[in-house]
């Protein structure tokens, strides 16, 4: 057998076998939980209850409930792809200190959430979650906050409802975008199970869209969120730039602070 040939059989065979995995795999790249105990006692220090939610496949969502003494409304947090609320509660606090309740969930198997995972499912909980928030908030109260992969189902849930405003910080075009960077000699568009495709649901969106990016985030480029951003019809939108902020440190920004405080006052 040519030399050649040897070597084409030798590569296509390492594409299919890393295509394999990443389709076998890809929630364990994707999403990064971590577990919690059913008789775990969160401690914060701010006035919150703990919620459950059942889902009608059966899942039951695990929720925080922040409350401000004087809120001006409610904050709809979705998280990102790591950790559960034992760490996103006191990621929200700032916004309780800006006078928000906040309610954040946790997404399947994160915490003590339960059920089984899929793109679809995500944005069916999402809704679980505004729908409760609607009965205790009027909707223009109602402010849609995403963070990293929550900005896809923020975006997609937003799409769909009528809130005040949405926040997306560190957001992406779409995951499948994402993804093909990352392996951009796989197939990704026919392997991912999970494309989270926000250009496409901000299309339908008619509320104020707000987008914080940091310059040298190295998980979400800036560039993706730009391009989000540019794709945007909407003319009530604006992008902060926070010049060298990355994936997970904008809030040491006294820029990202600044347009936080003024676009929830």
């Amino acid at each position: 057998m040519p030399k050649l040939k040897r070597f084409g059989i030798i590569v296509a065979s390492i594409l299919i076998l890393l295509s394999i995995m990443l389709y076998s795999f890809q929630e364990k790249l994707i999403f990064l939980p971590t577990k919690l105990s059913e008789n775990h006692l969160y401690e914060f220090n701010a006035n919150f209850n703990e919620i459950f939610l059942d889902a009608k496949d059966g899942a039951r969502l695990n929720a925080l409930h922040f409350y401000s003494e004087n809120p001006k409304g409610l904050i709809l947090y979705f998280h990102g792809n790591a950790g559960d609320l034992s760490r996103w509660g006191e990621i929200v606090l700032p916004f309780v200190d800006l006078d928000y309740d906040v309610l954040v969930m946790d997404y399947r198997n994160y915490g003590k959430s339960t059920g089984k995972l899929s793109e679809q499912a995500l944005y069916q909980d999402a809704q679980l979650f505004y729908t409760y928030a609607k009965e205790k908030y009027e909707e223009n109260n109602i402010i849609v906050y995403g963070r990293s992969l929550g900005t896809g189902i923020a975006s997609q849930l937003t799409s769909k409802n009528r809130p005040q405003k949405l926040i997306l910080e560190t957001p992406f075009y779409s995951l499948s975008e994402i993804a093909q960077e990352r392996f951009p000699f796989l197939p990704v568009s026919y392997l991912l199970r999970y494309k989270i495709p926000s250009y496409q649901f901000l299309k339908e969106v008619d509320c104020p869209i707000r987008i914080f990016h940091g310059t040298d985030d190295r998980v979400v480029p800036y560039k993706s969120g730009k391009k989000l951003f540019d794709s945007i019809q909407n003319e009530d939108k604006k992008i902060y730039t926070i010049p060298n902020g990355n994936h997970n440190n904008l809030i040491d920004f006294k820029e990202y602070r600044n347009a936080v405080e003024m676009e929830l006052k």
